[in-house]
């Protein structure tokens, strides 16, 4: 019979694929290579490291790791045909964000607080609780006294936050505390002020959060879109929180003239909304600086890191006396000195915060912007706010004055868009 010649084609087809490897591997001509031919698409290498995964439940949740994973967000000044990750020490990241891989809005990428003072605290955590250098941190902390208490308790009650450093909790009353657990975002099940919803996880938690930095938790309890001056919380992966996007106020100081009014007023309108609001909280500043507040692109300025917010429950008043506030555990140590004293709830005045701002934020915004008199009259009234001596009654007076100044001296266009074109119509701009 006449024999086969399958193997030599076969030969040919193996020399012809060989070729065609060869060619495309070439760096000359892989210009030439046909458009149809495979792309393989670049990624960040994540590691469970970089977003705390490998600290939960110890962390603050995990509602948009899948986004972070689908590279539906994306660091922003990292975005190189490697993808690397940004490094691990920075405190806040630029990220853009999708829903639908077409269109990116900026979002701010934030921990709670700096690597170096997580890995302190994660440190004290093991050795002051198992005697170990490292350890694993929910097992340490689920031993604990405080969260046994938590495991038992049906509704989260003042006891239970007690010592904890948060300016938040410092004045807790039962409503505020309601409030928290029905708006806790990291569950999906939230709307009831019981602790029925939440797993032994989800405690633990929303614990760790409360004591290392409440900013995500004030987020989603006072939401933009309810009109409250808080950038929107989009999600949380391990120890990295994701909201939108704000550039500090320390960008604009250099700002023309009418921009540094318009900011202004909208800081003295923001402190005036959290002494009187329609549900009878007033909140608080322990600290300002340059990045307290915050600006969107539309011009709108809202507080961009409430960490050193307190909140005094106008209706209810404290549920905790002075005493309990210095209950101290390994919760109340997390990011703070243990020996750091707490300031008392009845210390806080109406005046408070405008006192800080007036000597911290508004003289580096408004000072030698404005032609005299105007820029003399400025100075002098930041001046009488600053030196606090006044009651509350002269120095909301002081500042309804300074208000008053400012007003004529912005400007209606479309730098503005927050309240561009209305200002052309409505005198309340």
């Amino acid at each position: 019979t006449e024999p086969r010649k399958y193997p030599r084609s076969q030969a040919t087809h193996s020399l012809m694929l060989l070729l065609v490897l060869a060619l495309s591997c070439n760096p000359s001509t892989a210009a030439t290579a046909s458009p149809s031919a495979p792309h393989i698409k670049p990624s960040y290498s994540f590691g469970r490291t970089f977003l705390g995964l490998d600290k939960c439940n110890a962390c603050i949740g995990t509602s948009i790791c899948k986004k972070f994973f689908k590279e539906e967000i994306r660091f922003d000044t990292w975005l190189s045909s490697h993808l690397k990750l940004p490094p691990s020490y920075l405190l806040s990241y630029s990220g853009n964000y999708t829903d639908d891989a077409k269109s990116w809005r900026l979002v701010d990428i934030t921990r709670l607080t700096s690597k170096y003072r997580h890995d302190l605290a994660d440190k004290r955590i093991c050795t002051s609780l198992l005697k170990t250098k490292t350890c694993s941190l929910e097992r340490a902390l689920r031993r604990t006294h405080r969260f046994q208490k938590w495991l038992r308790a049906k509704r989260l009650t003042p006891d239970l936050v007690q010592g904890l450093s948060s300016p938040m909790l410092r004045c807790p009353s039962q409503r505020l505390l309601d409030r928290i657990v029905r708006r806790y975002a990291e569950v999906p099940d939230a709307g009831s002020i019981y602790m029925d919803h939440l797993t032994d996880r989800d405690k633990l938690r929303l614990l760790y959060t409360l004591s290392v930095n409440s900013h995500p938790i004030l987020l989603q309890i006072f939401p933009d879109v309810e009109g409250w001056p808080f950038p929107r919380y989009l999600g949380s992966c391990g120890r990295l929180v994701v909201s939108a996007s704000t550039r500090p106020l320390r960008d604009f100081y250099s700002a023309v003239p009418e921009v540094a009014a318009d900011l202004a007023l909208q800081l003295l309108a923001v402190l005036r909304s959290m002494g009187t609001n329609d549900l009878n909280y007033f909140f608080y500043f322990t600290h300002v600086d340059a990045g307290t507040f915050g600006v969107f692109s539309n011009g709108h300025l809202f507080i961009r890191d409430a960490s050193t917010l307190g909140i005094i429950d106008k209706e209810e008043g404290s549920q905790l006396i002075d005493g309990q506030q210095e209950y101290k555990d390994i919760f109340s140590c997390l990011t703070v000195d243990c020996q750091s004293a707490f300031v008392s709830c009845n210390s806080i005045g109406e005046k408070h915060s405008l006192v800080m701002v007036c000597q911290e934020l508004l003289p580096k915004l408004l000072k030698g912007k404005f032609l005299q008199p105007v820029q003399e009259k400025i100075d002098s009234f930041l001046q009488h706010c600053a030196d606090g001596l006044a009651d509350d009654q002269s120095l909301n007076e002081a500042v309804a004055k300074l208000a008053e100044l400012l007003k004529p001296l912005r400007s209606c266009d479309s730098r503005f868009a927050y309240r561009y074109p209305d200002c052309k119509y409505s005198d309340k701009y």
